[in-house]
C-alpha cells in the first residue's frame, strides 16, 4: 500500500491494523471514531497539529518493510 495525504485513515487500517499505533502515538486517539475514519491523513494531521508529510513517510516506511519481510 502507498499512502499519500489523500489517502482515507479507514482505509489504511482495513489494510492493516497494525498500524493504529502511528496514530495513537501523535494523539489522534479517536481512530476508532466513525467520523474520524472517513477523514484523509490531511485532514487528522490538520486537526491535530501534526505533520502529514511525517505521517506519511512513516506509513509508507512501514508498508514497503512490510512487502520485502
Amino acid at each position: 500500500m502507498t499512502v499519500t495525504k489523500e489517502t482515507v485513515i479507514s482505509d489504511i487500517l482495513m489494510e492493516d491494523m497494525d498500524v493504529a499505533p502511528f496514530f495513537m502515538d501523535i494523539g489522534m486517539h479517536c481512530i476508532g471514531c466513525p467520523a474520524s475514519l472517513g477523514e484523509t491523513i490531511e485532514e487528522a494531521c490538520m486537526v491535530h497539529g501534526v505533520d502529514p508529510d511525517e505521517l506519511v513517510e512513516a506509513l509508507n516506511n512501514y508498508f514497503s518493510q512490510k512487502t520485502q519481510a
